[in-house]
């Protein structure tokens, strides 16, 4: 097999903040599908075709316009190359977003070049987001660390040189033994809302060529799959600039204080952001990227074991 790379290039006409497009991706800064290293982003992907590892960077032209460029390696390779606008927002319209509340105007300004990615791999958003119900990002991101670094696979060409790893398939994911979630800090509850994922695989990965009603409906019909986890996948999988994440604690708590200077519940949540239907995603998102979220002032919460 040849060790010449895969290419691809994308000009919007605009500029494209690579790593902030796919920042929602990285699973906590011990990522191991994740590497920055000589001014480019390195990422370990399985794709439909095959793992694959793929080095994205920006050449900017001036103040109006980027190139993004892609390398892969690996039987996906062709595949993420083929993928490189729509992980970079190629689909994201945002002509119709306006800003209604004058808290929001210098960060969306600062923040008016991103947009929302698709990556099409459901499977790739919906595992570790499972992972992370219910616990801290801090629990969340070393359980993935640890699973994906022994169950994944290293990622094809140069990217195994950097450490990087492929996640695991649906067979790698379907071979980890109980006690082994439990290790990395998983309890029984999440760990079978994977396995109840994994027999249905298949009939998700279709969601990337159906409606979003189409694919909240089915991956809402999963138990143990709930809204949070729904929209934690579509935002990262289907590109849903609209798919706010109702559930999360400091989410609502965080645009209630942008918004109002007080935190709020999803209830009060969902009304302060009617005005943005179909945007709702990109706002949380300028909440948490433009620094406007609430002060952390709650002490440190003792990190519990799932183990026997």
């Amino acid at each position: 097999m040849s060790t010449a790379p895969e290419t691809a290039r994308w000009e919007p006409g605009r500029p494209v903040p690579v790593r902030a497009i796919l920042g929602p991706l990285r699973r906590g800064a011990g990522d191991p599908t994740w590497r920055v290293h000589e001014g480019a982003l390195w990422r370990g992907v399985l794709t439909p075709h095959g793992p694959a590892t793929v080095r994205l960077w920006r050449e900017a032209d001036g103040e109006h316009a980027d190139r993004a460029h892609l390398h892969a390696w690996g039987p996906g390779a062709s595949w993420c190359a083929a993928a490189l606008p729509d992980w970079l927002g190629a689909r994201d319209d945002v002509s119709a977003f306006q800003v209604h509340h004058d808290e929001l105007r210098d960060a969306a300004r600062r923040l008016q070049h991103w947009r929302v990615g698709r990556t099409g791999l459901v499977l790739e958003a919906l595992v570790p987001a499972i992972i992370e119900q219910r616990v801290t990002g801090k629990q969340a991101f070393a359980a993935y660390r640890v699973l994906v670094r022994r169950h994944g696979t290293p990622a094809p060409g140069p990217g195994a040189e950097l450490g990087l790893m492929c996640p695991p398939d649906v067979p790698g994911w379907r071979r980890i033994p109980s006690w082994e979630w439990l290790r990395a800090g998983v309890d029984a509850q999440r760990a079978d809302t994977v396995m109840r994922v994994l027999q249905v695989a298949h009939r998700l990965e279709e969601l990337e060529r159906l409606p979003l009603q189409t694919a909240w409906r089915r991956l809402g019909s999963i138990p143990g799959v709930g809204v949070w986890t729904v929209a934690e996948t579509v935002q990262r999988a289907l590109g849903d600039a609209d798919a706010v994440s109702f559930g999360d604690y400091h989410v609502a708590a965080d645009i209630g204080w942008a918004l109002t200077g007080a935190a709020v519940d999803d209830v009060e949540l969902e009304r302060l952001l009617t005005p943005y239907v179909g945007h709702r995603y990109r706002v949380q998102y300028i909440v948490t990227a433009g620094g406007l979220t609430k002060p952390r002032r709650g002490s440190r919460i003792t990190l519990p074991t799932h183990l026997p």
